[in-house]
């Protein structure tokens, strides 16, 4: 088998959960099996890799269960629910990833690293906090927990209000090293959970958790340049990405440099709760020496490193 490099694969969180009724623990595994079945079949090819997941629904199951759980038991503070599910999703990945290679005969390994990711402390997201979490409330409810814990809550969209909290500019993984040896060492490796559990360093050297969620695939950019990485891939929702989205005039974008996903940014073609932190963090892994970059749903990652779809986004 021709060795191809490493390549970091980042998951969305969103594609555990198929929809609305299927969301439980045994439904979200089978999605993963799904997942990682595609990305098993890139590993076959030659490349040696590194899976990146998101995590916010699963954070908001959490979120909502210690709120529930309140008069019981303590509640679970943001930077343990990024662990917890690290944790928990770390296990399902290396689960079905250990079956997927006994299937197929391959002498492969896989480790799940709990990562934490280093954010400036002064970051201007601390001060205009902007990612809602956890459930939905109704006006006096979001106002009391503002006053009595400080939550800073806004007005959601006409459903309801919610918990908004800083999401800071990753800055350094902890655990890069580590996740550059394992993979020097042959392990298929599943970290930077949820774009890693925000950390900030004190004056005195020491690190502490943050109340904050850092967007995945920046997390993963900034993995994929750390440790060197051949290959970025984004699995999402979509096979190819496309301007003038949802238009007459959509087109689909098979292959484009690192100048015109800038001029499609600048213009405001991608939207910003979806497809724009993906091409901005996309944007940062070649500007930091990246060659290259795919962007597509998990069932064409095969295809797309072939060649045969998804976008190419290259220097």
């Amino acid at each position: 088998m021709e060795k191809k490099g490493v390549a970091v694969v980042a998951v969305g969180g969103n594609s555990l959960i198929k929809n609305e009724k299927q969301k439980s623990i045994s439904d979200q595994y089978d999605a993963a099996v799904e997942s990682i079945g595609h990305i098993v079949d890139m590993i076959e090819q030659g490349w040696e890799v590194v899976i990146t997941h998101g995590n916010g629904p699963q954070v908001g199951f959490i979120h909502r269960r210690s709120e529930l759980a309140r008069h019981e038991l303590h509640e679970v503070p943001l930077d343990f629910c990024g662990a917890d599910t690290q944790g928990s999703i770390g296990y399902m990945f290396t689960m079905a990833l250990h079956n997927e290679f006994r299937k197929r005969g391959m002498d492969k390994k896989a480790v799940a690293v709990v990562t934490q990711t280093i954010v400036d402390r002064n970051d201007s997201a601390f001060q205009h906090p902007s990612k809602p979490i956890g459930s939905f409330m109704d006006e006096a409810t979001a106002k009391e927990r503002a006053a009595k814990e400080g939550w800073v809550v806004v007005e959601d969209a006409g459903r309801g209000w919610r918990r908004v909290v800083p999401s800071p500019i990753p800055q350094r993984i902890v655990e890069a090293d580590a996740i550059h040896t394992l993979i020097g060492a042959g392990f298929v490796v599943v970290g930077v959970g949820g774009g890693g559990i925000p950390i900030i360093e004190l004056e005195n050297g020491d690190i502490t958790g943050v109340e904050a969620v850092i967007d995945k695939d920046f997390g993963s950019s900034l993995l994929a340049t750390m440790i060197h990485a051949d290959m970025f891939v984004i699995s999402t929702a979509v096979e190819k990405v496309a301007i003038h989205f949802n238009t007459p005039q959509v087109q689909w974008l098979d292959r484009i440099t690192l100048a015109e996903a800038q001029q499609y940014t600048a213009k405001g073609y991608f939207a910003k709760g979806s497809m724009l932190p993906k091409i901005d963090a996309i944007v940062k892994f070649l500007k930091n020496g990246g060659k290259q970059a795919i962007i597509t749903n998990p069932e064409n990652i095969g295809r797309a490193l072939r060649g045969e779809t998804g976008t190419w986004i290259v220097p």
